[in-house]
């Protein structure tokens, strides 16, 4: 008997229906990944085998978990599970963990509530899960708060405190999303080992076809809430059967692929219904040309910005240390390295949000530290910065015409008519319709936010944009859309890049130079060439070789295939 026996899993809210007829089986030990794009039903599937869908939600089928149905347990012995054989490990910990108590207390209530254990065997119970997990101070974290962690800390209690009580089956939706490469190796690997030493059943959720290929025995590829492949690891990657699985595999960056965005676009792909047919579609996957022509960075003159020998810390700790680089015009260039090196703190000491200790930063050839207040506003209309989530960047309350009107405005653009009609070019730029201004954040997906992010950023024309991790949340479809749309801009805009990514994959395909920080400085620049053939620095050696997967073959996909999937 299988550890878990999905049959028929239906999930509908209010008459549309988001899980259509999904059939799975999972045994002990094993790892089954879930793939496809934000809305397809992962994460849906998941909260409804654990019953945390809200009221309006319908269920219909069976999810048998060790024979019994968990669609139809009572409410008490459904929390008797969810506390022992049932573990849950969630995307975002931050959101997921209660700010207010200690990390100790969190997780020692976990054990006294499914346990019989004593409130004294219990606290020695959570310090040695937080060593389980790997946290370099098991004792000392008890005390601390969850802001104080890092993502990839943060990340780590989570886990703890989803097999604290040993469960049979584990589920982790997208449990290295917002990772840097090195930590989410870690995180991988440790899920790993303790799906072999306490043999779960894993349940791995994912858009990242690297963490698949690394990790699952099974795939499931998902599209509208139905499972149209599945297949074992290396049938999915080798020999691929289904057009939309295709389509994935191609527009994924691999691990070690050699595409660049001076020589090709990725493709992207684009599934429709067939009128009439309610369970037809049709898949096709575009490789677009440029419509612009791409041009190298420019060599010929001066760099746009310059950065010189820059050092900032808090109190006594460098958090930068003799940094030194410049962004040439039209250039693009990565910065990449581990949470908490630096990034960050560049980005906004670029940005004149933090004053440096020492050093220079200089901006068409000014040191940006003598610009009058009056200099101050026209220079950061000239750099502006794309956020990695576009949803809490945009005001929830404001339209997209609002949104963007109010940088204009900021920025000296007083013509209310030519404003309007600024913004309605703006959105044609980044491929929204024009009726997308009336309407507020909430009423887009997320590649579409991304666009308005992107459109407030270039609003009013600068010459540098900070792209910080503008893709890592997205799809692997999304994510090729939002990558060719940057390159388009930039040819279109004459724009430079700098593109913050823990992304290796994405950063090669996408930089001209490569910036690696590690441990708040610059340890190594190259281009993405000559750093894949020949890093020289070992931290350069160890993110290479912490890149998730393996080379995954290009299957060629006609320009269009029809399927259909029964219910």
């Amino acid at each position: 008997m299988s550890l878990l026996d999905v049959r028929g899993l239906r999930v509908s809210y209010e008459g549309v229906d988001a899980v259509r007829g999904l059939d799975f089986t999972l045994d002990a030990g094993e790892t089954l990944a879930l793939v496809g794009e934000s809305g397809c039903g992962k994460s849906t599937t998941a909260l409804a085998l654990l019953r945390l869908l809200p009221d309006n939600a319908r269920l219909g089928g069976q999810a048998l978990f060790e024979g019994r149905d968990l669609l139809q347990l009572s409410p008490r012995h459904m929390r008797q599970l969810q506390g022992n054989a049932l573990g849950m490990v969630f995307q975002e910990p931050l959101s997921s963990l209660n700010p207010v108590l200690t990390l100790g207390e969190q997780l020692t209530e976990t054990l006294l509530t499914h346990t019989d254990l004593t409130r004294r065997q219990a606290a020695k119970r959570a310090e040695e899960l937080f060593g389980l997990v790997q946290l370099p101070r098991p004792r000392a974290h008890l005390g601390e708060y969850p802001q104080h962690l890092s993502g990839g800390q943060r990340q780590r209690v989570m886990i703890a405190m989803a097999v604290a009580c040993q469960p049979r089956l584990l589920i982790a939706d997208e449990p290295t999303t917002a990772l840097d490469v090195c930590v989410q190796a870690q995180i991988l690997a440790l899920l790993d080992r303790l799906r072999r030493e306490l043999r779960m059943g894993l349940l791995l959720i994912t858009h990242d076809l690297g963490v698949v290929a690394q990790q699952a025995d099974h795939v499931i590829i998902m599209h509208d809430g139905q499972a149209l492949e599945r297949r074992s690891n290396a049938e999915l990657f080798s020999a691929a059967r289904h057009p939309y699985t295709q389509g994935l595999l191609n527009a994924s960056l691999g691990r070690d692929h050699g595409q660049h965005y001076l020589a090709s676009r990725l493709p992207e792909i684009q599934v429709t219904r067939t009128p009439g047919q309610p369970n037809a579609y049709s898949v096709s996957s575009t490789r677009y040309l440029p419509g612009h022509a791409p041009r190298p960075a420019s060599q010929d003159t001066p760099p746009l910005l310059q950065v010189d020998n820059l050092s900032l810390g808090y109190g006594a700790r460098d958090v930068l240390s003799g940094l030194s680089f410049d962004i040439g015009k039209r250039e693009t260039v990565g910065l990449v390295g581990e949470s908490g090196c630096g990034k960050s703190t560049l980005s906004k000491a670029l940005l004149g949000l933090l004053k440096p200790r020492q050093g220079h930063i200089a901006f068409g050839g000014r040191d940006i530290a003598t610009f009058s207040a009056t200099e101050q506003l026209t220079w950061r209309g000239q750099l502006q910065m794309i956020f990695q989530d576009p949803y809490a960047a945009l005001n929830p309350r404001h339209s997209i015409d609002t949104l963007l009107d109010r940088v204009q405005r900021l920025h000296g653009q007083s013509d209310a008519r030519l404003r309007r009609r600024a913004r309605e070019d703006m959105l044609d730029a980044v491929g929204l319709a024009r009726n997308s201004l009336d309407r507020l954040p909430h009423q887009f997906s997320g590649g579409q936010r991304q666009r308005i992010g992107i459109a407030r950023a270039l609003i009013v024309r600068p010459k540098l944009v900070i792209c910080d991790e503008p893709v890592s949340a997205l799809d692997v479809s999304t994510q090729a859309q939002i990558l060719n749309l940057l390159v388009e801009l930039r040819e279109a805009f004459d724009l430079s890049y700098l593109f913050i990514s823990h992304d290796l994959s994405v950063v090669r395909y996408f930089s001209d130079r490569v910036l690696v920080m590690h441990d708040a400085h610059i340890v190594e620049q190259a281009t993405p060439h000559r750093l894949w053939q020949d890093p020289q620095h070992r931290y350069t050696q160890r993110l290479l070789a912490a890149i998730p997967g393996h080379r995954q073959p290009s299957i060629p996909l006609s320009s269009s295939l029809s399927f259909a999937v029964a219910c």
